[in-house]
Formats: C-alpha cells, sequence, structure tokens
C-alpha cells in the first residue's frame, strides 16, 4: 500500500549510503579520533531506529559521522537534526515558490517517516505568521503572460478536488498533484500582475493543504509538514489570514496525534491571535481543548471547550471553505476525546455517540476516528462486545479509504482485546487488526 515507515536515522543513513554496520563503523571511528571507545554495532543502530533514543555522546558521534554542526543537534534535538530532516524555509525569506517545488519533490521521494518536523521550527513559522505583514506578490515582467480565463477554471476546478470526501479524493491525488504542479508553474515562470498572483497563491495554498492531508492519513508525517509550511507561507502571500490559521491548526492537530500536546497548545495560542472567522476561531479552540486534555489541564480545556461552542454559536456568515465541514457534531465528539484524556469515560461516551450519529454521511475517514475513540471509552468502560462492534466498523472505513493512520489508531489499542477473545466479535476484531 505505502511505503514502509521509516525512523529519521534510516532516512539518514540511505542519504549518506550507509548501512547499519556501516554507521556503526563510523562511530567507532569517530570516537577513535577523540581517543575515546565506542562499542556501537549494527544491533545498536537498529535499537535506534526503533525508538530509542541515544545520549548525548553517541549524538555527537553520530553528527561528526554525518557532518552536522554541534550547534544544530543542540538546537533541533533528536532526530530532528538528522540529515535529511531539513527546517522549512522562513516565512520572511521571499521563497515561497521554492518552498511549495521542495514540499512537492520530497513528497515524491516517498520516504515515509515517523516523526514530522521539529518542534521548534513549527514553532518559529507560527510566530513569524502571527507578527509578519501581509506580503502581496509582485508584478512579474517575464514569461508567458496567465490568461485570466484559465485561472478562473482553476478557481472553479480546484474546489471540486479540495472537497472531495477522503474516499473519492484518494482517487485523485494524480489529479490533485497535477493541479499543484500547474499552479506552482505558473507562479514559477509566468506574467502575471499582482491580483493574478494572489489568486494563484490562494490556489495553492488551498491544493498544498489538502495535499498535505493526504500525506498525513498516510502517515507520510515530514511531508505533510512540509506542504503546510508552504501553504501557510502561500495562504500569506495571498492575504487569507484566516487559511493560514487553519493551516496552523492543522499542523497542531498533526502534534496531537504525535503525542505533541504542548507543540499544539503554542501553535494555537498563535493561530487564535489572527483568526477573525467565528467558525475558524472555534476550530482553534477545539483543538486547544484536545491539546490541554493531553496534558492534563482540565480547568484550561473546559475553558476551551467553552470558547469553542461560543465562537461557533455567533457564527453569523459562511465559513470559509476550508472548514465548512466544521459542526457541533465535531464540538460533541471532540469534547467526549477530551473527556477520555482526563478519565471521566462515562460521560465521554455520552458525548462520542451523540456526535457520530450527527455526522454527515460523506464523511467517513472522520467517523472512523471518531468511531474509534467511542471504541476506546466502550473498551473502558468494560463493554466489551459493544466495543469491539465499533472498532470493526471503524476499521472497516479505515482500509476503505486507505487511512493507514486511522488503522493505526485502532491497532494501537487493540491489544486491550486480547484479555476477552471469547467475547462476541472480538476474535474477528484482532484478525482484522492483524490483516490489514
Amino acid at each position: 500500500m505505502d511505503a514502509i515507515l521509516q525512523h529519521p536515522l534510516a532516512i539518514a543513513r540511505f542519504l549518506h549510503g550507509l548501512s547499519q554496520r556501516d554507521l556503526a563503523e563510523g562511530i567507532r571511528q569517530a570516537a577513535r579520533r577523540r581517543d575515546r571507545m565506542a562499542g556501537t554495532t549494527k544491533q545498536q543502530v537498529s535499537v535506534w531506529e526503533r525508538g530509542r533514543v541515544p545520549d548525548a555522546w553517541y549524538q555527537r558521534l553520530i553528527a561528526d559521522v554525518f557532518g552536522v554542526d554541534l550547534d544544530h543537534v543542540t538546537a533541533l534535538g533528536w532526530p530532528y537534526w538528522l540529515p535529511g530532516n531539513e527546517a522549512p524555509q522562513p516565512l520572511d525569506a521571499g521563497a515561497t515558490v521554492v518552498a511549495l517545488r521542495e514540499a512537492h519533490r520530497r513528497a515524491m521521494l516517498n520516504r515515509r517517516s515517523i516523526f514530522g518536523l521539529a518542534p521548534v521550527a513549527l514553532v518559529t513559522l507560527a510566530q513569524q505568521w502571527a507578527t509578519l505583514d501581509a506580503a502581496p506578490p509582485a508584478k512579474t515582467l517575464t514569461g508567458t503572460s496567465v490568461d485570466p480565463d484559465f485561472v478562473d477554471w482553476l478557481e472553479r476546478s480546484v474546489p471540486h478536488l479540495t472537497g472531495m470526501a477522503t474516499a473519492d479524493r484518494e482517487r485523485a491525488v494524480p489529479l490533485l498533484n497535477s493541479f499543484y504542479e500547474t499552479v506552482v508553474g505558473l507562479l514559477d515562470n509566468a506574467c502575471y500582475d499582482e491580483k493574478t498572483g494572489t489568486r494563484l497563491y490562494a490556489l495553492a495554498s488551498s491544493l498544498g493543504q489538502t495535499i498535505g492531508w493526504y500525506r498525513f492519513d498516510h502517515e507520510d508525517h515530514r511531508s505533510a509538514g512540509h506542504y503546510w509550511a508552504a501553504s501557510l507561507d502561500a495562504s500569506r502571500r495571498a492575504g487569507d489570514t484566516d487559511r493560514g490559521a487553519g493551516i496552523l491548526a492543522d499542523i497542531s492537530y498533526q502534534s496531537i496525534w504525535l503525542g505533541q500536546a504542548g507543540l499544539a497548545v503554542n501553535i494555537l495560542d498563535l493561530a487564535l491571535r489572527r483568526a477573525q472567522d467565528p467558525t475558524a476561531r472555534s476550530l482553534l479552540h477545539l483543538r486547544r481543548a484536545r491539546a490541554l486534555a493531553m496534558g492534563g489541564d482540565a480547568r484550561a480545556c473546559r475553558r476551551a471547550l467553552d470558547a469553542a461552542e461560543h465562537a461557533l454559536d455567533t457564527a453569523r456568515t459562511p465559513p470559509p471553505a476550508w472548514c465548512s465541514w466544521y459542526s457541533t457534531a465535531d464540538i460533541a465528539v471532540d469534547s467526549g476525546r477530551c473527556l477520555i484524556d482526563l478519565g471521566e469515560t462515562g460521560p465521554a461516551l455520552a458525548q462520542i455517540t451523540q456526535g457520530v450519529a450527527d455526522l454527515p454521511g460523506a464523511r467517513d475517514k472522520t467517523r472512523s476516528v471518531f468511531l474509534a475513540y467511542e471504541a476506546e471509552a466502550l473498551l473502558r468502560q468494560g463493554e466489551i462486545d459493544h466495543s469491539a462492534a465499533s472498532a470493526h466498523e471503524a476499521l472497516v472505513l479505515a482500509k476503505k479509504i486507505g487511512a493507514s493512520r486511522c488503522i493505526r489508531q485502532i491497532s494501537d489499542f487493540a491489544p486491550g482485546f486480547e484479555a476477552h477473545r471469547q467475547v462476541q466479535g472480538v476474535q474477528q476484531l484482532l484478525n482484522a487488526v492483524r490483516a490489514a
């Protein structure tokens, strides 16, 4: 289905043409250059690539092998300093098109990483977005002029792609990539005035945001981060503040998914500084509540949930297209997820069940995630058969839409069923998880 998920150390080895045995030998040589000994073996490298963090001494030796400056190691932390995990372009670098092209180039390498971008790099992007002025595109004088009618056609066509249900979007990925390449190519090579450039940057931001979600759903966390970072830059060039806030919400959601609650809170606090649309602000507050619940801050979480409900209640105009799907069903289920994280499983189940029932039928991916929440809550409540049924339904949906992160979500709590194999539906679920 997808390339195997790789640890950044394995990707760095690949980029340098090193096997695990080669890297171990390089580390031993680096130690000898310092009149020290290191007993690093291929097996030790394998342990690091399975998630154990090498201590500061070994990180220094690994950096020596890869030629990475120690200041970089200290600033970014493990494993974000490793080669192949470069930080995105700063928003004030004036290199939006370069960032858009580079995000696409990286994705085409098909090296999925279990880690996203460096937290310090993401916070820096959010800080820049919250403080820098908009940067409208300058008029370009070289290249073939862009036909306004063609831009009109792109603006009519792109929403059909970015607004597709997840299952349909899976089939349309080549089209998404083609439209993205076309728009970025126009930005890079065509002649256009400021108004047309603004429209093209808005299209690039929308397409990049959507492709970022596709990459995220397939656990290509690093590529998703680069698409979102480039799309954030493009939204700033287009002057679309609310879309920029929405992209920061996407980055924060990924951070929550990867267990980085503190990072998500920091990003969302910055996003809320500029977001204006009530529906967009509601979504930001809801994401913030999720992150606060993960961190165990019950009081702040409830304040954020109240703020999410209040903001949605005050919405009087249609929301931006990128959050037009958002509704009270999302608030209900995510409130339940917050309660699970805070240890209040009983009330959580009622909220999640309500939200799942209210969810529109076209949102299969969201339904899969929500049903997985429901299954986890039921499992904690001891309602094993009901939990197995919800988990199995979630798994079927996740497989249907090809979202490997949703499959992993279910497989992560599936071991909790092992002691209940005799309960109806459990063995069927466990077999399905193993086959997924």
